[in-house]
């Protein structure tokens, strides 16, 4: 009879029917990134834009990014231009969501008017940067489906290699590759592929930094456009975590009084 029961056993341990999908591997790994994210609350960043032409001349901005944490939606951000003259006072809020549009809009002060972001102009740039409308959203788990590729290393970094599929309207992709960091379950590098399936661009999140004893947050983030040549960097200059921020602080009014 014990003979019988460590059979069964073994059975059950290797039956190809109890094996782990590539699917299943893929969306654990994304749950598990996502869940040590959580409890954050609200953020306050300064941040420098560095737009890079294809013959390497740069471009300069200064902005603040300001976030809340939502629970049961997707987190709620606004961002505020401060310079240079052309775009300063440009503001714009997101209110993310997982399989419904977001709902965006972008305060222009040159026309002291709040236009509101249509859901199949999000794949655009954002004020001409290499970062799409969509790329400025919070993560959502449902937006995606996943599968487990393989483990690679990054950098020295071990990581495991998850495509990601949009499953929301009008994504400017048709999936995104993410290489995430095993230890720390952080993505260290994000391909992006255009909708002919043709690789368009590349992240690389670097210098990361820990806040809060738990959270990490990429203070240099660079996208580089594969197929016009251009380069935007994103680097975090400072960053406050539980700043007191309220819903208030995300409504439509805040964009004419971004400052």
């Amino acid at each position: 009879m014990k003979n019988i029961l460590l059979l069964l056993g073994l059975f059950f341990i290797t039956s190809p029917c109890l094996a782990q999908s590539d699917q299943e591997k893929g969306l654990q790994i994304i749950e598990e990134m996502v869940k040590r994210d959580k409890g954050w609350q609200d953020s306050q960043a300064e941040m420098k834009m560095i737009l890079r032409t294809r013959s390497g001349s740069e471009a300069v901005r200064l902005l603040r990014i300001n976030t809340l944490e939502v629970s049961g939606d997707g987190d709620k951000s606004l961002t505020i231009f401060d310079s240079p003259g052309d775009v300063r006072g440009t503001a714009f809020l997101s209110y993310t969501h997982a399989l419904e549009p977001d709902d965006q809009w972008l305060y222009l002060p040159a026309l002291r008017r709040v236009r509101r972001i249509s859901s199949n102009n999000k794949s655009g740039p954002f004020l001409g940067s290499e970062f799409a409308f969509e790329d400025l959203t919070s993560f959502e788990i449902p937006k995606y489906k996943y599968r487990y590729l393989r483990d690679e290393a990054v950098d020295g970094i071990d990581c495991f290699v998850v495509e990601l599929d949009p499953q929301y309207e009008h994504s400017g992709y048709t999936r995104q590759i993410s290489w995430i960091d095993k230890e720390r379950y952080i993505p260290i590098k994000v391909e992006y592929y255009d909708r002919r399936n043709a690789l368009l661009k590349t992240l690389a999140n670097k210098d990361y930094r820990q806040h809060l004893d738990q959270y990490w947050r990429a203070h240099d983030m660079l996208m580089t456009n594969h197929q016009n040549g251009k380069s935007t960097s994103l680097l975090i200059e400072s960053i406050k975590f539980r700043t007191g921020l309220t819903e208030r602080d995300f409504d439509q009014n805040t964009l004419k009084r971004a400052r």
